[in-house]
């Protein structure tokens, strides 16, 4: 009974260091990916609201027309930086769930290497009584 105890309590430990390791991957992603989300925004909001600013000083047709390319501008800007912060989220959450992936296998093979010893060894005290019978 003891060493059930002693086992139940060595694994409990290693699932919490587990845990522990791939909760900390997880929020390392999570705050890089909200600082990068949070750095674009606010770089494209004074980006656009410049824009808006410069339109609200227009007074006549030419000063709209000259507005019309940087409008432009301003928004394919939006979209390219979104994308780029986009696929650049994505690859950083990529690299976070190899990284658990890793932690993972790492566990389910460690865990499977203490099983098959266990069996081999109640094999050979099977064996070993039945030859001492």
């Amino acid at each position: 009974m003891y060493q059930f105890n002693e086992q139940f309590a060595a694994a409990s430990r290693q699932f919490a260091d587990t845990a522990a390791q791939i909760n900390r991957i997880a929020l390392d992603n999570v705050e890089a990916v909200f600082g990068l989300q949070m750095g674009v925004l606010n770089e494209r909001a004074n980006a656009t609201f410049a824009f808006f600013g410069e339109a609200a000083q227009a007074r006549d047709l030419e000063a709209l027309k000259t507005l019309f390319p940087k409008g432009v501008q301003v928004a394919r800007e939006n979209v390219e930086r979104a994308v780029a912060v986009g696929q650049d989220v994505f690859g950083r959450t990529l690299k976070a769930n190899e990284a658990i992936g890793q932690i993972t296998k790492t566990q389910i093979e460690t865990v499977a290497a203490k099983t098959q010893a266990t069996v081999e060894e109640a094999a050979n005290k099977v064996a070993n009584a039945s030859k001492v019978k």
